[in-house]
C-alpha cells in the first residue's frame, strides 16, 4: 500500500521559515512525480508545487512562487518543501501526493496524516 508520512510543520511567525518532509513507501518513489497539496481551515485542497521523477522539472502555484522550493531525494524515498518568507495565508495542513500538478486528480484524497503549518504572530 502507498504510504506517505508528512512531518516538519509547526508554529512560525510571519516572515519565518519551515522545512517539510514526506517519507514515502509502498511504491517505487523514483518512478512518480510528486506534489505538495495544502488545505487551509474551512477551505478545499489547493495544489502548491510539483516535481518530476528526477527533479529536473518543478512548478509552483503563483501564491508560493519565489518563496517555496520543492526537492526530492530518490535514494531516501523522501520529498521536501522548503518554505521561506511565510505568510499568514500559508497556514494549512500540508500533504504530499504522487501526481504532477497543477490539476488535482478528480479523486484526490490525502494518503497521509499531513503536517500542520501555522503562521501567526
Amino acid at each position: 500500500d502507498v504510504q506517505l508520512v508528512e512531518s516538519g510543520g509547526g508554529l512560525v511567525q510571519p516572515g519565518g521559515s519551515l522545512g517539510l518532509s514526506c517519507a514515502a513507501s509502498g511504491f517505487i518513489f523514483g518512478n512518480y512525480a510528486m506534489s505538495w497539496v495544502r488545505q487551509a481551515p474551512g477551505k478545499g485542497f489547493e495544489w502548491v508545487s510539483s516535481i518530476s521523477t528526477r527533479g529536473r522539472t518543478t512548478n509552483y502555484a503563483d501564491s508560493v512562487k519565489g518563496r517555496f522550493t520543492i526537492s526530492r531525494d530518490n535514494a531516501k524515498n523522501t520529498l521536501y518543501l522548503q518554505m521561506n518568507s511565510l505568510k499568514t495565508e500559508d497556514t494549512a495542513v500540508y500533504y504530499c501526493a504522487n501526481f504532477f500538478g497543477p490539476s488535482l486528480p478528480a479523486s484526490y484524497a490525502p494518503r497521509g496524516p499531513g503536517t500542520q503549518v501555522t503562521v501567526s504572530s
